[in-house]
């Protein structure tokens, strides 16, 4: 065999070190490569992280038994052999920036998997990495440096679930830094001061959400291989909004991060509310920030209570098991259904023809509507399947307002149609019902009951209550840090201050973990949540359209006025592929349905992702909720590369 140099590049020499030659043969393998480095370095350490990393090919050589000859490596490689763990800065929800070691050399998936270990958050599948926005830096001398965490220092623990140790993971309580570092996990941020909300970066348009999205990085290959060097700085964010088993006991820090999440999304009207949800959120914050200031150690509680909690929790699944049959007998034997009075409206160009009454029945999944009651059992005007409808609610309660909008799926697109409610109870139970059915439930199904207290509770919130609110009207509340820049403009504070105390005099009885919970579950119900957007262009169509990615459906969108023209589920899903040579996306639905679009703002890599996470997302069930299939996650968004 011929003996032949390669150079290689040793990070620990220090930048201006000219590269160490070593003489090898071809079929050496790569653990006597880096064997004959470590010995010609003469430096006494731990290399067991360091690995090669081969600069013209992009890759990691991590299989120490494969030789040069099989990796491919002749004399003109350019390698460097370089720790495998490199410290990064990284973007939380909250805002605030900790440092902290990365793995570089494996799929992103499994690094990310790392950094929530050490954050102690659980379900890693639901986060992602993605490039910051670039922010416009102002004159340098202003330029103030952000406070960092460290937790550099910090080991990773084996195990999946981290030992407690004074109600916080044993990595956190080794020293007062790491504390505090903890604190500012788990703990609520205080409302951010109005001129730093008016200052950071807005989205004006879904073509600027768009560009967001594009940022993500790619799950299935390392950091070094998409250009991130160390100490470089990136975003954890909540990427897939399906959040499998919110436990507060387990999950402090994925609560808080998850509630800074969603706040950040409304202050920055990234996701649209109307303007009394606003109001409902601002108090949530007022109250969340006042209570996690009074009562910060309010998400630990004692193990005694926990172990009786978890003991209930399971007794409860079982006695859910054994009544299932029971109601199965009886829901067999008389199929639940909803019938009332209702005002129906169609919204068709050029007619503008008001709201009409007419007696509604609601059975399985569909709603059909008569003439009157007498004419019930008769034929009726229409019959309208719900299986696969957008569901959104337009409620004022103050102005005594309910309504449901429904967008219901037809082969020319979406039918638009507006339900008008006479009261709260009515309205409960339709929009619970009209939910159930989109989901292709009906209102047998177990959960309606929890629908409908849900719905009710949301509303109570809106409630006026005008005589509590003028007794706690001399309090100080900063009313422009709790709402969106767009009601800066719209109201001075002190016309806030009693629109948010009147809110918040429906939520000032929650605990802090029921105040978060609230303010989740209201964001989830906003018409818009959980929807990525990406421009793209379908087959066959000459302009530029948006394709929306939310967790159950696909829905495209008109680019210009915004209107939706078309959903598809997932769970009508048959296959999707990619052709990776001209960048396109072809799926094919139940029915002979068949959509093909190439991606304009991100790779079409990023959106095959999305899909295959979310369908990821849904084969998770509860008895396996410890255990990740990693493989499952790879081959259903790798592509081609995974393959």
């Amino acid at each position: 065999m011929a003996v032949w140099d390669l150079t290689v590049a040793v990070e620990e020499l220090g930048p201006e070190a000219p590269p160490l030659s070593i003489s090898v043969t071809s079929d050496l393998h790569i653990g006597g490569v880096i064997l004959k480095i470590v010995e010609k370095t003469q430096m006494k350490k731990d290399w067991s992280d360091h690995a090669l990393w081969w600069e013209q090919k992009q890759q990691w050589l991590l299989r120490p038994a494969w030789t040069l000859d099989k990796c491919g490596i002749h004399a003109d490689a350019r390698l460097t052999f370089t720790p495998q763990h490199k410290p990064l800065r990284l973007g939380l929800p909250n805002g605030m920036t900790v440092r902290l070691r990365a793995c570089f050399s494996g799929p992103t998936f499994r690094t990310v998997m790392g950094i929530c270990k050490l954050l102690s958050m659980r379900h890693p599948e639901e986060l992602s990495l993605l490039r910051p926005v670039e922010e416009k830096k102002k004159k340098k001398d202003k330029e103030a440096q952000e406070e960092v965490y460290d937790l550099t220092g910090v080991p990773l623990t084996s195990g999946s679930v981290p030992n407690l140790y004074n109600g916080m993971p044993a990595h956190f309580a080794d020293s007062p830094q790491t504390e505090a570092v903890y604190k500012m996990l788990s703990i609520s941020q205080p409302p951010p001061a109005p001129e730093v909300i008016a200052k950071m970066y807005r989205p004006a348009s879904v073509v600027d959400k768009a560009h967001i999205h594009s940022r993500w990085l790619d799950s299935s290959r390392s950091l070094m291989q998409q250009g991130i060097q160390e100490n470089d700085r990136l975003w954890l964010r909540f990427k897939y909004y399906t959040f499998h088993e919110l436990e507060p006991k387990y999950d402090a820090v994925r609560l808080t991060q998850l509630y800074e999440q969603a706040r950040w999304a409304i202050l920055l009207e990234d996701i649209d509310c109307t303007e009394e949800e606003m109001m409902l959120f601002g108090a949530l914050q007022y109250h969340i920030n006042k209570v996690s200031q009074s009562e910060p150690q309010a998400m630990m509680s004692c193990p005694a209570m926990d172990d009786l909690d978890s003991a209930l929790q399971s007794l409860e699944v079982k006695m859910e098991g054994e009544s299932s049959s029971m109601d199965m007998l009886e829901t067999m034997t008389t199929a639940p259904e909803l019938h009332d009075y209702l005002k129906i409206f169609r919204p068709k160009r050029l007619t503008l023809k008001g709201y009409k009454q007419y007696w509604f029945v609601f059975k399985d999944a569909s709603i059909s509507y008569f003439k009157s009651k007498e004419e019930g059992f008769g034929e009726p005007i229409q019959k309208m399947d719900l299986k696969g409808c957008e569901v959104a609610g337009d409620v004022n309660v103050a102005g005594q307002k309910f309504c449901i909008k429904l967008l219901i799926p037809s082969p020319e697109g979406m039918n638009e149609v507006y339900l008008r409610c006479e009261n709260e109870q009515q309205y409960s139970r339709w929009m619970a019902a009209c939910r159930l059915a989109a989901k292709g439930k009906s209102l047998a199904d177990s959960s309606f009951s929890s629908e409908v207290k849900n719905i009710q509770a949301f509303l109570s919130m809106q409630h006026s209550n005008p005589g509590a609110a003028s007794a706690q009207n001399d309090e100080n509340i900063n009313t422009h840090s709790l709402v969106s820049p767009r009601y800066h403009k719209k109201y001075k504070p002190k016309q806030l201050t009693p629109r948010i105390l009147e809110a918040y005099q429906n939520v000032a009885q929650l605990s802090l973990t029921d105040a978060i919970l609230r303010f989740l579950q209201i964001w989830q119900a906003l018409p818009d949540f959980g929807v990525s957007f990406f421009v793209v262009r379908f087959k066959g169509s000459r302009k530029d359209e948006v394709l929306g990615i939310a967790p159950n459906r696909l829905i495209r969108i008109d680019l210009g006025v915004g209107d939706v023209v078309k959903t598809w589920r997932y769970n009508n899903m048959r296959q999707w592929n990619v052709n990776w040579d001209i960048r396109q996306v072809a799926i094919e639905f139940d029915g002979n349905v068949n959509i093909a679009f190439g991606c304009v703002t991100a790779d079409c890599k990023i959106v095959h992702e999305y899909i295959g996470g979310y369908i990821f997302m849904s084969t998770r069930s509860r008895e396996q909720s410890d255990t990740l299939n990693e493989e499952l996650f790879h081959k259903l968004t790798g592509g081609h590369e995974a393959l």
